[in-house]
């Protein structure tokens, strides 16, 4: 009686909370949850009431839930069977039971109505593996007509594993992610791809991240009193007991997720930027790194309100790990970022500015735009990779990530090296689901081949235009669930209008190549000549079409007399020679490297006179393995 009262009121304080506020979402799934850490036992043990509202025309007859951590159970898990134990360069071992995380539900209740608990069972959307208990289906008696609520109260355990994917523990720090049952996705036909009404409720993959709808959550967390906390959401309220703990409680609105952090050791600071506050949870050693991350957030805040759109919330907590939760750093939910840093880290190496930049991007791309990433993860990391790149060149550059005596590499650089230094691209187009791409190119094409094509695709129709695609599929889509269709759609819709017939009358011919299958690109420049005769000097050259991409550009063409000519060029012909009745000293296709997807600018230009570009060519050449070889090192360390 007491808990239910107890929920009672917490709803009273959402509604009022509430009505206060015009709801920016639907607010499908609304969570309230009381929950206690055992810090010594890593173990949470939770009260939820979840209401959820079908707003579909559909009757619904069951619900699918995650439970996620149960992808950390054992060794047979489709996670840990697909990850090896590993994610990131972190290690788990499966051997010892202290290592492990999972989830069980101890009962499900339709408030005031029917025990769901015997009735649920574990399937398996993606795969064959019966041991995988990531995704649980609950029949319902009594199917849900649309526009109902069901109010499911549920009562669930968890460990907490030690921490190398995301979530978990390092001695006494708790990073708290995907660590209740959480209710998926029920796409009516019409929505996505969906031709019928369907729960999209994949199972926990070693490279998938997470779908849900928004909603409202109020959560209060029992902690040792000694402990430090931060959360998704707002600061509510801090209770203390008599037996050692204290209760805490947040809460966070047209959110789709929910993530929290405690510990004993963290030093909190704050820092007011407009409407938001920031609050930096930090590491006592890694407080040489504060100011970073704060003037990197800002320095976010600044770039997304101006170039997308306002920021929302009130709140963005940084959430700094210790080294041996590092597992943990990298990661978003909304309002909750995670970090990181290294003590006594040179300014020069920008690893907490590019990770700070890149997490709070998340807060755009999947915490408004809230895109499937079980199966377009691309939409979420790339965008946000290509986001990446704009802010750190724009801010930092020269070195945007490394500027160490005299070195330097910039962001959307080393995107492309990534890209065009695969041993295959053509093995895999970037839109696939993200559990099936081949081996070793999910964070390739979901992150740097996605950043790269957007930037080409910036390049061609101009800086302008691409910021309105963007504003517009923003603007359109927030707080929704969008998939790529929809912004091919917002691309075809202002790109003819901006830049005429100069691409066609739409961009799905870019789209079908980049996206829906995996072609490369490389264009070069196959010889150039100048032939004398009757006291006449003619120049000609050739150009080649070297891969199986078809990408409009041009080429400049430098002549003896010092005049230069540029010239369209569509990049159809597989061989093409021009002539010209004049001399010529030197050509160059896409002369401004706009086509940031062709594999080789090296073959892209020839001189009569090569003495000087050979030189620069082999200077090019040297410094773009110098790079690879940083980014290999910076990925290992």
């Amino acid at each position: 009686m007491i808990h239910f009262l107890r929920i009672s009121l917490l709803f009273c304080l959402v509604a009022t909370a509430t009505a206060q506020n015009k709801p920016l979402s639907n607010r499908i799934a609304n969570y309230t949850i009381d929950v206690v850490l055992d810090a010594d036992k890593k173990t949470l043990f939770g009260k939820e009431t979840l209401i959820w509202k079908n707003t579909s025309n559909d009757r619904i007859s069951e619900l699918q839930f995650h439970l996620y951590l149960n992808a950390f159970k054992d060794k047979n898990s489709t996670f840990m069977k697909e990850s090896g134990g590993q994610l990131r360069g972190d290690m788990m071992d499966p051997s010892k039971s202290m290592n492990l995380g999972s989830i069980t539900i101890e009962s499900m209740q339709i408030r005031n109505g029917e025990t769901l608990t015997k009735k649920i069972k574990f399937i398996q959307t993606d795969d064959l593996n019966e041991k995988d208990k990531t995704v649980i289906s609950v029949p319902l008696s009594k199917p849900l007509s649309p526009n109902e609520s069901i109010t499911l109260d549920i009562n669930f355990k968890a460990k907490l594993p030690q921490i190398f994917a995301r979530t978990g523990f390092a001695d006494n720090y708790f990073l708290v992610g995907q660590w209740f049952p959480k209710i998926g996705v029920y796409e009516p036909a019409g929505m996505r791809y969906a031709t019928k009404g369907q729960w999209n409720c994949h199972q926990f993959h070693a490279n998938t991240e997470f779908y849900a709808d928004f909603g409202t959550y109020k959560v209060s967390m029992t902690v040792p009193k000694e402990y430090q906390l931060a959360a998704t959401g707002i600061f509510q309220s801090e209770s203390p007991h008599t037996n050692g703990t204290k209760t805490i409680t947040y809460l966070a609105e047209d959110v789709h997720d929910f993530a929290w952090t405690t510990s004993p050791r963290f030093v909190i600071s704050e820092r007011q930027w407009k409407h938001v506050k920031i609050k930096a949870v930090m590491q006592p050693e890694h407080s040489g790194s504060t100011e970073r991350y704060f003037q990197s957030a800002i320095t976010a805040l600044t770039y997304f309100e101006k170039n997308l759109g306002k920021y929302p919330h009130t709140v963005l907590s940084l959430i700094d790990p210790p080294v041996n939760g590092a597992g943990s750093g990298g990661m978003e939910y909304p309002t909750f970022i995670t970090c990181g840093t290294a003590w006594g880290l040179p300014k020069g190496f920008r690893f907490p500015e590019l990770v700070t930049v890149h997490e709070f991007g998340h807060q755009y791309f999947q915490g408004m735009l809230a895109t499937n990433e079980f199966e377009e993860s691309f939409l979420d990391e790339g965008f946000n990779q290509y986001y990446e790149g704009r802010i750190m060149d724009e801010n930092y550059a020269p070195g945007s990530q490394i500027d160490f005596i005299g070195f330097t590499i910039n962001d959307m650089e080393t995107s492309r090296i990534s890209y065009i230094t695969m041993k295959n691209p053509k093995i895999t187009e970037v839109f696939r689901n993200a559990w099936e791409y081949p081996k070793g190119t999910y964070s390739i094409m979901t992150y740097t081949k996605t950043a790269t094509l957007l930037k080409t695709l910036e390049n061609m129709i101009g800086r302008s235009t691409m910021d309105e695609v963007m504003q517009t599929y923003f603007i359109r889509w927030r707080f929704k669930h969008p998939c790529v269709r929809d912004f091919i759609d917002v691309v075809n819709e202002i790109v003819p209008k901006r830049t005429g017939n100069r691409f066609g009358t739409d961009m799905n011919w870019y789209f079908d190549q980049v996206l829906y299958k995996a072609p490369v690109l490389d264009y070069a420049l196959k010889s150039i000549n100048n032939i004398e005769k009757d006291s006449k000097v003619s120049g000609q050259f050739t150009v080649e079409r070297l891969g199986d991409m078809i990408l409009p550009t041009e080429i400049s063409v430098q002549f003896a007399d010092g005049k230069q000519e540029l010239i369209p060029w569509n990049g159809e012909e597989k061989s093409k020679l021009y002539k010209f009745d004049k001399a010529i000293s030197s050509v160059k296709v896409d002369p401004q490297n706009k086509l940031l997807l062709d594999l080789n600018f090296n073959n892209n230009s020839k001189a009569v006179d090569p003495s000087m570009l050979v030189f620069r060519k082999y200077t090019m050449k040297i410094m773009f393995w110098i790079q690879n070889m940083m980014q290999w090192m910076a990925g290992i360390a």
